[in-house]
């Protein structure tokens, strides 16, 4: 007869299972024949007597073939996801909670360590923000005379020259007038006709001064009163410092003679056409070639 599957052994006073000895399946139910390989059941151990389940266990039963199989196909399967490489195992779950451990390490504040005060020595840096200007370096580069055997005219001499110099402007402009009234020309005084009449004035005064200082180097007015024009070494000017010199009495007059009137606080008596071409109004005579030389000379031994 065959004992029940699930009951109490008397010598373990435990719970007892069946296992197939065929296919090494555990028998739960209470039939004669295995559930799994269709074997008969009473086989199991001497006499019938069920093997307990913590005995199964230790016994060296063989692995059956469908466990082998599912065991090989679910490595394949993991080899496939990439999970496991082929001689890696699945790792454990860890069921336990990790214990946390708290490390407490005792700082102590070390003395902080002053380092030993240097006593630091005045030092002088000196920072220049803009360069020095010497102008003491080449005495022909500066804006004033250079030589005192040219001296600059006074003004007197040189207002007297610019009255005649006004006078000589004033007749030829009236010259022109007493022309345009002979050809049948009206003369009408409005403020249109004003100011017609103070631009023709200034194209007179343009041309009279840019043709006499270009051309000649001195107006009328300046030759009547043995005035003339020499750089600041005291030698005759160029052709290029007469038409900067020209431009000046341009500018001048264009100011309503404020040019003129600069020179009453300029420190060498210099206008605006003096500053502007580097020239200037002497009444003594240009120096020579040999005396350009000569004074130029006692310049520099002077300058040594």
């Amino acid at each position: 007869m065959m004992r029940r599957s699930i009951g109490a052994s008397a010598a373990q006073n435990g719970r007892v299972i069946r296992i197939c000895p065929k296919c090494g399946a555990l028998l739960l139910s209470d039939s004669e024949n295995c559930s799994f390989c269709n074997a008969p059941a009473a086989e199991n151990g001497p006499a019938g007597r069920p093997a307990p389940s913590h005995l199964a266990a230790a016994e060296g039963v063989s692995e059956p073939e469908w466990r082998r199989e599912v065991s090989r196909r679910l490595q394949q399967y993991r080899e496939r996801r990439g999970h496991l490489r082929p001689d890696d195992s699945q790792s454990g779950l860890p069921f336990q909670e990790p214990r946390t451990v708290v490390v407490e390490e005792e700082v102590r504040e070390r003395p902080r360590v002053r380092p030993a005060s240097r006593q630091r020595q005045n030092e002088r840096v000196e920072i220049r923000v803009q360069s020095e200007l010497d102008f003491s370096i080449s005495a022909d580069e500066r804006a004033r005379p250079q030589t005192a055997l040219v001296p600059v005219a006074g003004l007197a001499p040189r207002r007297w020259a610019g009255v005649i110099d006004s006078l000589f402007l004033g007749l030829t402009c009236a010259g022109f007038l007493a022309l345009f009234r002979s050809l049948g020309g009206q003369i009408a005084f409005d403020k249109t006709t004003a100011v017609i009449y103070l631009v023709i004035l200034y194209l007179f005064y343009a041309l009279y001064f840019s043709l006499f200082i270009t051309l000649a180097g001195a107006t009328p007015g300046m030759q009547l009163m043995r005035l003339s024009v020499v750089r600041l070494d005291g030698s005759i000017p160029d052709t290029r410092q007469l038409v900067w010199r020209s431009f000046g009495y341009l500018l001048a007059g264009a100011t309503l003679t404020l040019g003129f009137l600069w020179a009453l606080w300029d420190d060498d008596l210099f206008t605006w056409q003096d500053r502007i071409s580097q020239t200037y109004i002497t009444a003594a005579a240009p120096l020579s070639d040999a005396d350009f030389l000569s004074a130029s000379a006692t310049r520099s031994l002077a300058h040594k």
